[in-house]
């Protein structure tokens, strides 16, 4: 039973032509408004937000509006900046670098030398929206203190139990950065 069939809710003296086809339209009209309604809801919430209900976000948050990048990067900056409020902790910064760099990341703190490592343990290779994890870690980091950034790649050593037939068909950034079979 379709809950937007208002005929099945009318006794049988409505069942004519007329009334037919003005319920059939209003029942259009409410699963339009439902799907509305539906869309509307999904942009309440950063993590649900489509196109336009990122652009507002984005906007309220004072987020540099870019609809040329995907929906996740800008996601996943707006994200960032709601945890990136409050006092700029090595937690902070580590909870904002993992949610861009989508794995486990540690921050390393050099006060005395007026810097910090953000060092990525699980990710290999570069993160592919490391400039978006700049700007976002450059306005919550105090003024004084220098970003590094430490990757891990693969290193030759845990190459060794494959055969040369195996890796062929990756390219060198395959396999210092990709999965392995």
């Amino acid at each position: 039973m379709d809950r937007y069939d208002l005929m099945l809710q009318l006794p049988a003296l409505y069942r004519s032509i007329p009334f037919t086809e003005l319920q059939r339209v209003l029942g259009e009209m409410c699963r339009q408004a439902g799907a509305d309604l539906e869309l509307t809801l999904r942009q309440l919430w950063p993590q649900t937000a489509s196109s336009w209900g990122l652009e507002l976000w984005e906007t309220a948050y004072g987020i540099p509006v870019d609809v040329s990048k995907d929906l996740d990067f800008r996601r996943t900056r707006l994200l960032s900046k709601l945890r990136g409020q409050g006092t700029p902790t090595a937690e902070l910064i580590r909870s904002v670098a993992a949610s861009f760099a989508n794995g486990q990341v540690d921050v390393v703190e050099h006060n005395d030398q007026y810097y910090f490592v953000v060092k990525f343990v699980s990710v290999m290779g570069v993160p592919p929206n490391i400039d978006d994890l700049t700007a976002a870690i450059n306005e919550i980091k105090p003024a004084h203190l220098s970003l590094v950034y430490e990757y891990l790649f693969r290193q030759w050593g845990l190459l060794k139990p494959y055969t040369w037939g195996q890796l062929a068909t990756r390219t060198w950034k395959d396999l210092r950065e990709g999965q392995l079979p």
